[in-house]
């Protein structure tokens, strides 16, 4: 049954309920706190999520579409097969949680903080990450494609076997980073070439 436009629910605390599988559409959560929440399978159109801790809650193979989560807090979740369409998550943190093979389409994940996250085999595809922190990331065999990573934090991140083609790699010390394998452009590989002090000559 899905859940529809309702006023916003401010500084509220859910515990253990289970929403498997439930839509919801429109709705507002301020300032609220999720624990052992299952979403798994759920749906969510255009709800919005500010200032929001979310722990050990269930988003397995859930689907969000124009929904928002911004500057909220992830510990402990788990988003195996969770997908994201043109959602927006500036300023969100993600701790401990499981975040692979989540599939992101378009949005703005600017901001968002993702360091030491275990990425491998997860896509990002036409995501605005600017000022992202991928520290430590772990990203092997994943997609980053058309991805603006500008200001990113990206130091000793793992792009091993990545698509990269069609992102904005400037903030990327291929010095400080793995990139084996990796799938770039040529305009991308001038770029890292630059960045090493190289110059390219025909």
């Amino acid at each position: 049954m899905p859940h529809t436009a309702e006023p916003a629910e401010i500084e509220l605390t859910f515990r253990r309920e289970d929403w498997y599988a439930e839509e919801f559409t429109g709705r507002r959560f301020e300032r609220c706190e999720f624990h052992d929440v299952d979403l798994t399978e759920a749906v969510t159109r255009g709800v919005s999520f500010v200032d929001c801790v979310f722990g050990n809650v269930r988003f397995n193979a859930s689907k969000h579409v124009d929904t928002a989560f911004t500057g909220c807090g992830f510990t402990r979740c788990n988003l195996f097969d969770a997908e994201f369409s043109g959602c927006k998550l500036v300023g969100s943190r993600f701790t401990e949680c499981s975040l692979r093979p989540m599939k992101v389409l378009g949005g703005d994940w600017s901001f968002a903080g993702l360091a030491g996250a275990d990425l491998r085999g997860a896509t990002f595809q036409g995501v605005r990450m600017r000022e992202a922190d991928l520290t430590r990331a772990d990203c092997t065999g994943a997609t980053f494609a058309d991805v603006d990573l500008s200001g990113a934090e990206l130091l000793e991140v793992k792009f091993g076997g990545a698509e990269l083609r069609g992102s904005d790699l400037s903030a990327l010390d291929p010095v400080h980073a793995e990139l084996g394998g990796a799938i770039v452009s040529p305009e991308q590989a001038t770029v890292l070439v630059t960045s090493l002090g190289l110059h390219v000559r025909g």
